[in-house]
């Protein structure tokens, strides 16, 4: 019988591509050549279909057109899919999302001096400007829309204003004489101060983009020449074991309400590679929930039950939040026994031969007060935001710490994954609950007496990034007021120090002014600011170099750490742009003081690399001791059982951030005025910048919040 097909084509034709339904499977198939991957040729005889002596059939490629036209208008309907599955996403933020200025964002706050009792005047002054430079914008925008189709080309100012003046008085109309009095006012007085400012923020842009390359040129060298930290001879021979230096070392593991996350690191640090005898672990409790409170103490008792060395402490009176925490932890009186604290946030996993790895470095060196380790993160590639986040983080892990340490022996401790020598600590004035950054703060310290630090670049601590835009605005808020509260205070000390002049100008200018306050002040003020008004005020110019050359220089810098994130550069650099308004926002309420710069807030934690859960630690039966109180596990189950039926009918929403979106509606604002005017490189920028405020304005990137 012979076969039967479904034609899409009747004759073939080599080099044209064929589309032809087979149902009989004994026919052969041969691959043709043609200008698509998917060209077909089905025959009864492999000879058939080597024929080289085919023409091209006027029917076959009008099928051909016919379905490389439906496979564009498939294209097109996934992108118009995507865009109203984005529509939708928005109207659900817009409907269900609550802003950051309502008073239940703030229930989770754990700050001196709450939100609550904060000035709200002073809490809105800042979106107060931004929203007078939107509505002003917006005007603007109108008035120039109107001049243009009036015939005001927007050409150059200087000749607007010839032409105006040579216009007779009564040829000129209302419209005409306000937009004179406009370019003039424009000219004369707006252009000046703004150019000004712009050329300001333009040459600390500069004076940044310069100590990046020299930061980036000293890791160059660094590898180039493959300089890294060894310990002394003798210090530890991994191997054998022979000349084994195991000094008393205190494990330190603060955490807060961190149910997600507890047990991981507390497994880890119970299974570093260290004699037991000299090894005390504190696990220090700040929970204020019960629950939580049991369970901890649950987990400690299990690795006591197996041998660890391992303590629990809770403090009834929680002031000074971590600092104050790790401060009640060296002031018991077993400490004097241990020479050597190593750190660990609750959420921070180290591998067994962490210690063996860090604590030989200060055999012999007894200038050393600290050995830090980098990070490495479980979830960077979870979405988006800890894509971004890794970039980051990966440039100042490999070249700020590692340069820093490699040529002046000093950088900012980064609060975990860290050994201090307890002399040094007790040397420096110990932990401090002045500001919310107390890891730099004792880093500070340190320094000013004299002590070195070292950088271990190949030894690395896992743990984990926030995966909600809400827990990263947060953890970069306190890291950005942090340092300029510390900055008020350190200042005298630092001027009075002994250490050498160069020390203190690396520390005043290179630490504090340039990487704490110079840059979150010129991001803000000349990308999200200037760029935008000048758009307005077009007397005033930025060059395009500053627009796009040079940010994209540095953004290619920035992610050589992570060569693997390379495809993300643009959104990196948009999403720094936009992180600026925290940053900024942030810098200026640790430099004067206002209420927000004292807010603590723990970061969330999503326990992606936690081994297990709440659920299966009390199904475990423990083993019981006599005389041990342990909590009753069939209650704690229980309780545990209706917290997760509750949090699964508590609806998980996103925030919006005022802030975030009216600067995304003045940049796109911007654009539309460049775009008028034909600014090629500023209106692309200004729209992309835009879209990305408006994207994070409306919490469309990291997970949600609960």
């Amino acid at each position: 019988m012979a076969p039967s097909f479904d034609w899409w084509a009747k004759e073939s034709h080599r080099g044209t591509p064929v589309v032809i339904k087979m149902e009989n499977p004994n026919w052969s198939m041969v691959e043709l050549e043609g200008p698509s991957e998917d060209d077909f040729l089905i025959t009864d005889s492999p000879s058939r279909a080597r024929d080289k002596g085919r023409g091209k059939n006027a029917k076959q490629l009008t099928w051909v057109l016919l379905l490389k036209a439906h496979r564009a208008a498939g294209c097109l309907t996934s992108i118009g899919s995507a865009m109203f599955g984005l529509a939708a996403a928005v109207r659900r933020r817009v409907a269900s999302g609550r802003t950051d200025t309502d008073a239940d964002i703030d229930n989770d706050v754990d700050a001196r001096g709450d939100r609550e009792n904060e000035n709200p005047t002073v809490k809105s002054r800042f979106y107060g400007c931004i929203k007078v430079f939107l509505w002003l914008s917006v005007l603007l925008l109108g008035f120039e829309v109107a001049a243009y189709y009036k015939g005001w080309h927007f050409g150059a100012p200087h000749l607007q204003l010839q032409y105006l003046w040579a216009t007779p008085l009564g040829v000129k109309g209302f419209f005409d004489w306000v937009y004179l009095k406009w370019v003039s006012i424009r000219v004369e007085y707006l252009a000046p101060p703004l150019q000004f400012l712009a050329n300001a923020c333009i040459v600390l842009f500069l004076i940044q983009s310069v100590d990046r390359l020299i930061l980036c040129l000293g890791c160059f060298w660094i590898r180039f020449k493959k300089i890294k930290p060894v310990p002394n001879e003798g210090a530890l021979d991994l191997e054998s074991g022979e000349n084994a230096f195991y000094p008393m070392v205190l494990v330190q593991i603060p955490m807060c309400n961190e149910k997600e996350v507890y047990q991981q690191s507390i497994a880890a640090v119970c299974n570093l590679d260290w004699p037991k005898t000299n090894l005390l672990i504190q696990v220090l409790d700040d929970s204020d929930d019960p629950t939580t409170q049991l369970l901890i103490k649950e987990e400690v008792h299990k690795w006591q039950q197996e041998g660890a060395n391992i303590v629990y402490r809770h403090r009834v009176i929680r002031d000074g939040y971590k600092a104050g925490n790790l401060k009640s932890a060296m002031n018991c009186s077993y400490v004097k026994d241990y020479e050597f604290v190593a750190i660990f946030d609750a959420d921070f996993q180290p591998n067994p031969d962490f210690l063996k790895r860090t604590v030989p470095h200060f055999k012999d060196n007894d200038e050393l007060g600290l050995v830090q380790a980098r990070w490495s993160f479980v979830n960077k590639d979870e979405n988006l935001l800890t894509r971004l986040q890794n970039i980051n983080l990966a440039f100042h892990f490999e070249v700020e710490q590692q340069v820093n340490s490699v040529f002046i022996n000093f950088f900012g401790f980064n609060g975990t994954a860290g050994v201090w020598r307890i002399k040094a600590l007790e040397d420096s004035g110990g932990w401090l609950e002045r500001t919310t950054v107390e890891d730099m703060d004792i880093a500070v310290r340190a320094h000013l007496h004299g002590w070195k630090f070292i950088f271990l670049n190949d030894v690395e601590c896992t743990c984990e990034l926030p995966e909600s835009y809400e827990a990263y605005r947060k953890q970069q808020h306190r890291w950005h007021s942090g340092p300029m509260q510390l900055f008020r205070l350190c200042l005298p000390d630092i001027i009075r120090s002994k250490i050498s002049f160069w020390k203190k100008f690396n520390m005043i200018f290179l630490f504090f002014l340039l990487r704490k306050l110079i840059l979150p002040f010129y991001s803000f003020t000349l990308f999200c600011i200037i760029l935008p008004m000048t758009m307005f005020i077009p007397e005033a110019e930025l060059p395009a170099w500053v627009v796009c050359y040079i940010p994209a220089t540095m953004s290619f810098l920035n992610i050589l750490p992570a060569p693997k994130s390379f495809p993300f550069i643009v959104p990196y650099l948009l999403f720094e742009n936009t992180m600026s308004v925290t940053k900024f926002n942030a810098m200026i309420s640790g430099l004067f003081q206002l209420g927000s710069a004292y807010e603590w807030v723990v970061t969330k934690k999503s326990g992606r690399s936690s081994e297990g859960d709440l659920v299966s630690l009390v199904e475990k039966e423990p083993k019981h001791q006599r005389g041990v109180s342990v909590p009753d596990l069939e209650e704690m189950k229980e309780e545990i059982r209706q917290q997760e039926q509750k949090a699964s009918r508590k609806k998980k929403h996103n925030r919006i951030y005022t802030k975030e979106l009216a600067l995304a509606f003045l940049l796109l604002t911007a654009s539309a005025r460049s775009l008028l005017s034909a600014q090629g490189i500023h209106f692309y920028f200004l729209l992309f910048q835009g879209v990305s405020f408006l994207l994070v304005g409306l919490d469309l990137i990291g997970e949600q919040v609960e």
